[in-house]
C-alpha cells in the first residue's frame, strides 16, 4: 500500500497541476524528490511519483525555471534507483530528465545504456521502441 503522506502529497502536486499552477506544482515535485523523507519510501512509490512527473503532459521546448529545478532534484533519487536495480524505464526517466536540464550528451549515454539492457530482455517490447525513438531524436 502507497504511504498515505506520499499519495496526499502527490495529490496535491497534481492538483496545483490541473488548476494551471505549473510553477507551484513543480515546485512541490522539487521540494518532494529533494526531501529526506522521500528516500525511504518504498521503490514502487518512488518510481510512481517520479513517472507522473517525468512521463506527465509534455514539457514545453524552453522549460520554466521551476520544470528545470524539479527534473534536477529527480536526478538523485533516479539515480539511486538506477544504481540499485538496473531497470531500464528508470534510466528513461533519468534520460528524460536530463534532457530537460539541457544534458543532451549524458540522457544519450543513458538511454543507450537502458536500450542495452532493455534489448537483452525484450527486443520487441514497448520500452525497446521507446528508448530507440529516444535515441534516435538526439
Amino acid at each position: 500500500m502507497a504511504n498515505e503522506v506520499l499519495v496526499a502529497a502527490v495529490k496535491a502536486i497534481v492538483s496545483k497541476a490541473r488548476a494551471g499552477k505549473l510553477d507551484e506544482a513543480y515546485e512541490g515535485y522539487r521540494q518532494l524528490f529533494a526531501s529526506a523523507p522521500f528516500r525511504a519510501y518504498e521503490v514502487a512509490d518512488r518510481r510512481q511519483a517520479l513517472k507522473i512527473m517525468i512521463h506527465g503532459k509534455g514539457i514545453p521546448e524552453t522549460p520554466s525555471p521551476a520544470m528545470v529545478e524539479a527534473h534536477r532534484a529527480a536526478i538523485e533519487p533516479l539515480t539511486e534507483l538506477v544504481s540499485a536495480l538496473g531497470d531500464p524505464a528508470d534510466y528513461e526517466m533519468l534520460g528524460m530528465c536530463h534532457v530537460v536540464l539541457g544534458n543532451v550528451d549524458g540522457a544519450g549515454a543513458v538511454f543507450r545504456a537502458a536500450l542495452a539492457i532493455e534489448r537483452e530482455r525484450n527486443a520487441g517490447s514497448d520500452l525497446c521502441g521507446s528508448l530507440m525513438k529516444r535515441v534516435s531524436m538526439l
